[in-house]
C-alpha cells in the first residue's frame, strides 16, 4: 500500500494493536512489514493513545466496562503515585489503572501548570496587594503636595498684600 492510499479501519487497528503490544517491533520494521509510511503509524499510534486502542473486529460488539470518568483529585493522586514508581515498573502499573503512558504524560503537564498557576495566581494576589499600598501612599504623597503648593501660592499673595515681612527697610526712606 503506498502513499495517499485509503486504509480500513480494521486494517489500522490491527496495525496499532501490534504497535502497542508487549515485546512490540519497532515502528519501522511493522511500515516495512505491511508497507505503510511511518508518519502514517506514528500518527495512528499517537492517537490511539490518547484515546484508547482500537478493539479487534470481533470484540466490536462485545460489552466492555465503560472507561472511567477521572476527576482532577483522581488525575493527580495517580501522577503522585507513578512518580513513586521506577520506570521498568510503570508499564504495569499504568496497565492496572488502565490508563495509558500517553494520558499520564498529559495529566502530568496538566498537574504541573495546575502548581504554576496556583503560584502564579498566589504571585498576583500579592502583587495586586502591593500595587494597591502603593497606590495609597502615592495618593497621600500627592495630597500632601498639593497641601504644601497651596501653602507657598497662599505665602505669595500674603507677600504681595502686606509686602515682604523679611525686608528691613522703610518703604518711605528713599536713600
Amino acid at each position: 500500500m503506498g502513499n495517499g492510499t485509503v486504509y480500513s479501519t480494521t486494517f489500522k487497528a490491527k496495525c496499532v494493536r501490534r504497535l502497542l503490544s508487549p515485546n512490540a517491533p519497532s515502528l519501522a520494521t511493522v511500515a516495512r512489514e505491511l508497507g505503510v509510511p511511518p508518519p502514517t503509524l506514528y500518527r495512528w499510534r499517537t492517537a490511539a493513545t490518547l484515546v484508547g486502542v482500537p478493539k479487534r473486529p470481533d470484540e466490536e460488539n462485545s460489552p466492555t466496562p465503560p472507561q472511567p470518568d477521572w476527576t482532577a483529585e483522581q488525575k493527580l493522586a495517580l501522577v503522585l503515585e507513578a512518580a513513586a514508581i521506577p520506570d521498568d515498573e510503570l508499564g504495569e502499573f499504568l496497565r492496572r489503572k488502565g490508563v495509558h503512558a500517553a494520558q499520564l504524560r498529559e495529566w502530568r503537564g496538566q498537574a504541573l501548570a495546575g502548581l504554576q498557576g496556583t503560584s502564579r495566581r498566589k504571585a498576583t494576589t500579592e502583587d495586586a496587594r502591593r500595587v494597591r499600598e502603593l497606590e495609597r501612599e502615592l495618593n497621600r504623597k500627592e495630597k500632601a503636595l498639593a497641601e504644601a503648593a497651596a501653602l507657598l501660592v497662599l505665602k505669595k499673595k500674603a507677600q504681595a498684600i502686606w509686602g515682604d515681612e523679611d525686608d528691613d527697610t522703610d518703604p518711605r526712606n528713599d536713600e
